[in-house]
């Protein structure tokens, strides 16, 4: 979390996300109200953000969300919501903060995994259908793209990651790299490398960002520190 996310939230009075990532962005004020909600929640949780701001709850940075649903919920409400502007007296106003991804913090830990080209996948069918993830991994995999996948698997989903596995599996040698960042930048984070033919759906879990490399990708053993690094060279050799 960036120093700038940390202050909003911090001066934050309403609180409004996911229910697991809220409780993980803690420890938060005994006076701050919290709006934990299911993760399928996005657009009405977008539109009570702008709601609870409307009301003169929130302050300054207060709004803390995911960006594209706020994105969307205010490009399609055009005409109530704009840059500035009321409808009770109270201005709305919306702020965007970066944050550090799961892809970027894994692969600083790992070496350089992404130091070439690479792609971000989510393997959750949720918000797009199946057909759509099949494609894009068909693609990414023929382009020798790295490729990080979130939500890889869940109990709801427990067959997808194999699928995927095994379409990327026609595209790269069982020797192709991955990294497993698990819960990396949180206490009992854990790094894990494989090799794609190794790498087996039971090592993951919902939790776990999974970096698959693409046919540069080099792993080695690093004997003044005793660990190993990963990294993609940005040439061809």
């Amino acid at each position: 979390m960036v120093p700038a996310a940390r202050t909003a939230l911090d001066g934050a009075t309403d609180i409004l996300g996911y229910d697991t990532y809220v409780k993980m962005a803690g420890p938060l004020r005994a006076d701050q109200r919290v709006h934990g909600t299911d993760n399928r929640e996005e657009m009405q949780r977008a539109r009570h953000a702008f709601e609870t701001g409307e009301r003169g709850t929130l302050r300054g940075d207060g709004v803390v969300g995911r960006s594209g649903s706020v994105s969307r919920w205010r490009r399609r409400c055009s005409r109530r919501w704009s840059r500035r502007i009321t409808r009770t007296g109270a201005a709305v106003e919306l702020t965007i903060l970066p944050g550090v991804s799961a892809a970027m913090a894994t692969a600083a830990q790992a070496g350089a995994p992404l130091g070439h080209d690479f792609c971000m996948l989510s393997l959750s069918d949720n918000l797009k259908p199946w057909a759509i993830i099949e494609k894009r991994l068909r693609h990414a995999a023929e382009a020798d793209l790295v490729m990080a996948f979130y939500n890889p698997i869940s109990r709801a989903r427990p067959w997808q990651l194999d699928k995927a596995l095994n379409i990327v599996r026609e595209y790269r040698a069982a020797q192709t790299q991955v990294v497993l960042g698990r819960d990396i930048g949180r206490p009992g984070g854990t790094l894990r490398t494989f090799t794609l033919g190794e790498l087996r759906s039971s090592d993951v879990d919902m939790r776990t960002m999974v970096i698959v490399g693409s046919s540069m990708t080099r792993r080695f053993g690093d004997a003044a520190g005793g660990g190993e690094w990963v990294y993609t060279p940005r040439w061809y050799e």
